[in-house]
């Protein structure tokens, strides 16, 4: 019988575990492609640690190339091929990853998932109470997974692939737009509220600008241009528990641009600098200070705040008159509103695709605008010249 290696300290060494001449450590081993490898380590403690990573990956190699993972691991594998994304993306990711934890479909082998499988928990999803946008993220992120095991004849046939509405109703709220009517009244109810009357500017601004709001919390004092009366969006703040802070770019890459400031938005924006508040060090946040809005603590202004400035005084509004409601009012109802205001007041499609800052016109088109039949009708009449007496009698011939 052999006898087995030892390293200087007289440890048994592991096949494939070697100590060389420095008395570092080596571990050989064979990849699942059939390539010998090598790592090192200058411990034999540290080498094993490498070697059970090397194991567990080995392992689930095989595993997968076989198709018995399970769901999770093939959602953690996908991601784990996803890097550089936003923060915000990596955000949507735990969450997905949250909801898969409470799945006993999580746990199912990826070579056992039929489509009806798929299909059956996600009724089973939307009985739990799971609202249709979450249940979309969800799918979202499972049907590229199953598309890299598809692609890589891992399994047969990607089970994500129908039509989500076949299954589910698409229950969700749709976008919508403020009337000019229900934009004074809200409007007027927080110019004179002694509460909320201090946001008046910033929701000035919001819904006569169209800025995401996360764009509306990262301008700093330099996006401002009041001599040119513009605002150059170019950034946007947001809050993540992992990471603090942080400032990421638009969007979209059309999402830096410039808008123009009307004379409500250029007041606002002048009040707002003259009531900002008074600190004595500037937070900086990945190398820009000077943020417009800051809440009572000094530090930025997110998403977050402007959030529950609407939903507080839109609930005030709601006990002072039960008997006159308002729709629910979001930082994008505003955005949406602005976006229609402007395509119903005639704006080329072109121009306000850029200032909405969107990469498709079909987004603005298609999701952004609600044209309501009366501004409908009133370009149409203007068109034809419907119900209008001719200018003389050429005018009426049809050529």
């Amino acid at each position: 019988m052999s006898t087995r290696r030892k390293d200087h300290k007289g440890r048994v060494l592991k096949m494939g575990e070697s100590q060389r001449n420095n008395l570092t450590y080596e571990y050989r081993y064979v990849d699942s492609l059939g390539n010998r490898r090598s790592v090192y380590a200058p411990t034999l403690v540290e080498l094993r640690e490498k070697e059970e990573k090397i194991q567990r990956q080995l392992m689930f190699n095989d595993n997968y190339a076989a198709g018995e993972i399970t769901v999770m691991e093939m959602v953690e594998h996908y991601l784990s091929t996803k890097q550089g994304v936003r923060q915000s993306t990596k955000v949507g990711y735990q969450f997905v990853l949250g909801v898969l934890r409470k799945e006993e479909f999580a746990t199912r082998k990826i070579n056992t998932i039929k489509v009806s499988d798929v299909k059956r928990w996600v009724v089973k999803l939307h009985n739990d109470g799971r609202g249709y946008s979450t249940i979309c993220s969800v799918r979202g992120v499972l049907k590229p997974a199953f598309q890299m095991a598809s692609d890589e004849d891992v399994i047969r046939k990607n089970p994500f692939t129908f039509k989500l509405t076949d299954v589910i109703p698409n229950d969700s709220e749709h976008r919508i737009a403020l009337t000019k009517e229900q934009q004074e009244t809200w409007l007027n109810f927080i110019r004179e509220d002694e509460t909320y009357r201090k946001y008046y500017d910033e929701f000035i601004v919001l819904l006569h600008t169209g800025m995401r709001v996360s764009e509306f919390c990262g301008l700093t004092k330099k996006d401002l241009d009041f001599e040119k009366r513009r605002i150059h969006v170019n950034k946007q703040l947001i809050r993540a528990k992992s990471v603090g802070y942080l400032v990421e770019k638009p969007k979209t890459k059309s999402g830096d641009r410039f808008i123009l400031m009307s004379d409500q938005v250029y007041q606002s924006l002048k009040n707002m600098l003259a009531n900002r508040p008074k600190v004595k060090t500037e937070m900086i946040v990945d190398g820009y200070k000077g943020f417009i809005m800051l809440d009572q603590n000094g530090k930025p202004k997110i998403a977050l705040h402007i959030e529950n400035e609407i939903r507080w005084s839109l609930k005030k509004y709601s006990q002072l008159y039960p008997d006159k409601p308002l729709p629910h009012i979001t930082p994008h109802v505003l955005r949406h509103t602005f976006c229609t205001n402007m395509a119903c007041a005639g704006m080329d499609i072109s121009c306000l695709q850029y200032m909405m800052g969107h990469a498709d016109a079909g987004v603005t088109l298609n999701v952004y605008t609600h044209v309501r039949y009366e501004t409908a009708a009133a370009q149409m009449a203007r068109i034809i010249n419907f119900g209008l007496p001719a200018r003389d009698e050429n005018e009426r011939k049809i050529v």
